[in-house]
């Protein structure tokens, strides 16, 4: 939860809307083909439906007050593993900061899967 305060008052910020904003800005790039997870069971990648999405992001507040974020994505075949990278830090990055004004110090990509359709 992170709490801004101003002379108007208080805003408080669960950790499921940076969870939410993340996963889907995420997964809104070229060649990510959805978020990742870990089976239990079997230790297999599994790809996650929208509505468990945010198994698959990680979000923790540093004590400087801004945000790391982890994400385990799938990704398209025969895509460039850099490019996509690059375009998921600086579109999760750009889309959880400005929607809720906290920064973001990084965004880690874990690409844990490609799917071959």
């Amino acid at each position: 939860m992170v709490k801004t305060e101003n002379s108007r008052g208080v805003i408080s910020i669960s950790s499921d809307v940076f969870v939410n904003l993340a996963g889907d800005a995420a997964t809104r790039c070229f060649g990510v083909k959805g978020m990742a997870g870990r089976s239990k069971e079997s230790g297999l990648v599994q790809l996650l439906r929208r509505e468990s999405m945010s198994k698959g992001v990680n979000v923790t507040l540093d004590e400087d007050g801004k945000l790391s974020i982890s994400l385990h994505i799938v990704v398209d075949r025969g895509i460039n593993l850099t490019t996509v990278s690059n375009s998921i830090r600086k579109e999760v990055s750009y889309k959880v900061s400005s929607a809720t004004g906290v920064p973001v110090s990084r965004v880690d990509v874990y690409i844990d899967s490609m799917q071959i359709d």
